[in-house]
């Protein structure tokens, strides 16, 4: 592989972060590890394309991880993030951007009666874990391997040998108390999870899923599953939380609880809901969100909480998303997009598939359906270190690494679809001609 041109003020900038950062950036995947060369340091953004400083242009299919989905530096967004800043930027008190946008949600989506908003998806994954562990007064919680709640200590574990086991921290840091009250399961498992409901239940407080597992893969489940998974909650009187930060707002208004028309009984969201700012949200019922301080005594604060700043480009964001047609027309064009490239490779034979649904979709080379963390071929990842590279050459931009999911944003029209299909295609070509 050669090296991409012209990186040279990403490397020196990439050389300096790293005596001010760990490992030089301030999220780990953003140091390239999985993939080739210095991350791009990026400078400015609009529409469907980025800019790093060395003044390449490229056509972007990260999206800040999922949440510009209007594009880069939307002129909505913008003007009324311009309009509020000039009002202030923080009071640590209500404001009527938060009134405004609670109703722009609630009224439009029929799961959620009451909003708490914070300022990650993480910080709602950990609030509505502690929401749903103060409302059941009990403690233990059931998660998959395969899906990302962020960085919670209690979330960040992966599974041991049997059924269910213990969760293993994948990081260090966190003590094993905290890990003990975490259940890990495969996806897809029914069987397995009945059989733990069956013994366990009455120590259970929830069960967490991504509805749409999209942080290791695009990891899609049947309807059937997330169905049974509704049932099984409700015949043991445990709580079910969908974690849809990246698919809430994403997918569709409702996100995936709207698309399968299944009722979870705690929400969390993130990333779109502030249009590129910093924010977060979790969702119930009137009852279980009654438990929340200062109605009830489950305590969760945050001085920027509902940050008038943030507030003000989620409306913004959230009035686009809203209006008739909008998601059928981008799923339109990530339909359009993964049939041009699969129609080419699939008349090839070539092993490499897309899984997609709306406007998510994963690039991974093989053939079959993949549902489950452990079905992901970890000798693949070189093939895609060679595709991020050459995408990079072509002034394409992915996320780096194999295990992330792409976005097409309402920005992205035909011409700069067909340039990054036809890009990815020729890759493809190049990577399995030096296969045969």
């Amino acid at each position: 592989m050669s090296e991409i041109l012209k990186r040279e003020e990403s490397a020196k900038l990439f050389a300096e972060a790293k005596k001010l950062f760990p490992g030089g950036v301030n999220s780990p995947v953003r140091a390239f590890k999985s993939v080739s060369g210095p991350p791009l340091f990026i400078k400015k953004a609009d529409g469907c394309i980025i800019t790093d400083e060395d003044d390449n242009d490229f056509i972007d299919f990260c999206c800040s991880w999922g949440p510009m989905i209007l594009g880069h530096n939307n002129k909505q967004v913008r003007e009324s993030i311009q309009a509020t800043v000039e009002n202030g930027t923080s009071f640590g008190t209500p404001t009527r951007h938060g009134n405004e946008i609670g109703s722009l949600i609630i009224d439009n989506h029929r799961y959620i009666d009451k909003l708490r908003f914070v300022s990650s998806g993480t910080e709602a994954v950990m609030s509505a874990i502690r929401l749903a562990r103060g409302y059941t007064g009990k403690d233990k919680i059931v998660k998959f391997e395969g899906c990302y709640h962020g960085h919670v200590d209690s979330l960040l574990v992966k599974a041991g040998s049997g059924l269910a086991t213990f969760g293993v921290s994948t990081s260090a840091g966190i003590p094993e108390s905290f890990t003990n009250d975490t259940l890990v399961l495969s996806l897809n498992d029914l069987q397995g999870l009945e059989d733990l409901l069956r013994e366990q239940h009455e120590e259970i407080a929830c069960i967490i899923i991504e509805p749409v597992p999209a942080n290791n893969g695009l990891l899609l489940q049947d309807t059937s599953y997330l169905a049974w998974l509704r049932k099984l909650c409700d015949d043991y009187d445990i709580l079910l939380i969908f974690d849809e930060v990246i698919s809430g707002f994403r997918v569709g208004y409702e996100g995936a609880a709207g698309i399968y028309h299944i009722a979870p009984d705690i929400i969390t969201f993130g990333k779109i809901i502030g249009g590129g700012m910093p924010v977060g949200a979790y969702g119930a019922s009137h009852e279980i969100m009654s438990h929340i301080a200062p109605d009830g005594d489950v305590y969760q604060a945050g001085t920027l909480s509902a940050n008038p700043v943030a507030m003000s480009a989620g409306i913004a964001t959230l009035k686009q998303l809203i209006e008739p047609g909008f998601y059928e027309k981008l799923e339109e064009k990530a339909i359009y997009f993964v049939d041009k490239i699969l129609t080419h490779t699939k008349a090839k034979g070539y092993s490499f598939n897309i899984q997609r649904i709306g406007s998510i979709f994963w690039m991974y080379f093989d053939t079959k359906r993949i549902m489950t963390a452990d079905e992901i071929d970890p000798k693949s990842m070189e093939h895609f270190k060679t595709m991020h590279h050459e995408l990079l050459q072509r002034k394409i931009y992915l996320g780096p690494s194999g295990y992330e999911v792409g976005f097409i944003s309402a920005a992205h029209d035909q011409k700069h679809l067909d340039i990054a299909a036809e890009a990815i295609i020729e890759v493809l070509d190049m990577i399995f001609s030096k296969e045969s």
